[in-house]
């Protein structure tokens, strides 16, 4: 049988791992979204260039793709496989 101070014992660590699990929730909700964490205004210029690319055009730079991949692999590392010592013979 369980006496009480045992199962006092065993809730006292719970409430206070529930305590600090809400006072972080509640600590983390008004950092985030708090009266200072507004929305910052930009300005015309940064809000006119939605993209990188229309930002780089606009300050005159040159926007390219990236040139792709050779088709052909080199060949790999190491020693070269050789055939194995008994074929399989239709």
């Amino acid at each position: 049988m369980v006496s009480d101070h045992a199962r006092q014992r065993g809730v006292r660590p719970v409430m206070v791992a529930l305590a600090i699990a809400v006072f972080g929730l509640v600590a983390m909700l008004l950092v985030d979204h708090g009266p200072w964490a507004r929305p910052h205004a930009q300005s015309a210029e940064v809000a006119y260039f939605h993209t990188t690319g229309e930002a780089a055009r606009a300050a005159g730079a040159k926007v390219v793709p990236t040139e792709p991949k050779s088709e052909l692999e080199p060949d790999p590392l190491g020693p070269k496989r050789v055939a194995p010592p008994n074929p399989e013979q239709e």
